[in-house]
């Protein structure tokens, strides 16, 4: 049987101006039996269509913020967004959607995903959240520095069959207002959104922790990653 290909949003550098990706995203996929491939930045509609053609699922990477003018707020001072990630991955979204294509966020993927289906953000936690817990930890990254309640009736509880996960933590940007077509995961101890799914969708899952960490030592993690690329087995029976 053919290997799953899935695409993984490039990473952005604007001091060096180049593209660029972390190991463990790919690392993750390529241990859980799929063919990873970094896509380009590009909005593209003819492009991105046969790249949507071409891969049976979509990773969306952590990195830049994601930009508050998506879900009509203006900018903190401390907010720095990359419009092109912007702009190519509501199409990717919109494209692997339309296909019912395998979908999985990691950190910013999350709070994207959340946004292109109508969500909002808290733009930085540190100012804008009563926070109890460090959700911005230092290295090393695989680290669990904090624990997530599972809901129970959720696709990620029949998936790891646990109520309470530690996990690393690396971000200032988190889950608002959950957007209508999802559902939460797992939530915070300090009540911040760290999971969720549509039910609409054959697969589209996102959580807020990092799982391209802590894979390699942390069996949860790669649970994630083995459901997302096994979901993508019916496109190549």
């Amino acid at each position: 049987m053919a290997k799953a290909i899935v695409g993984v949003m490039p990473l952005w550098d604007d001091s060096k101006n180049s593209i660029w990706m972390l190991p463990g995203y790919f690392d993750g996929i390529t241990k859980a039996g799929g063919i990873p491939i970094m896509l380009p930045i590009t909005s593209d509609e003819a492009e991105l269509e046969q790249l949507s053609l071409l891969c049976d699922g979509f990773l969306f990477t952590g990195g830049h913020d994601v930009s508050p003018r998506l879900y009509k707020e203006d900018p903190l001072k401390c907010v720095f967004s990359c419009k092109e990630r912007d702009e190519m991955e509501l199409i990717i979204l919109r494209k692997a959607c339309d296909k019912n294509k395998s979908i999985l966020g990691i950190c910013r993927g999350i709070q994207f995903i959340n946004v292109a289906f109508g969500g909002s953000l808290y733009q930085d936690i540190p100012t804008q959240y009563s926070r109890k817990i460090n959700h911005h930890q230092s290295a090393p990254y695989d680290v669990p520095i904090h624990s997530v309640n599972i809901i129970k009736d959720s696709p990620l509880y029949d998936c790891l069959k646990k109520e309470k996960l530690e996990v690393n933590s690396y971000h200032h940007q988190a889950v608002k207002d959950i957007a209508p077509k999802l559902k939460a995961m797992a939530i915070s101890e300090d009540g911040l959104i760290e999971a969720l799914y549509s039910p609409d969708y054959r697969f589209l899952w996102a959580v807020q922790w990092h799982p391209e960490f802590s894979f390699q030592n942390d069996n949860n993690s790669m649970y994630i990653f083995n459901a997302f690329v096994d979901a993508m087995k019916y496109n190549n029976l």
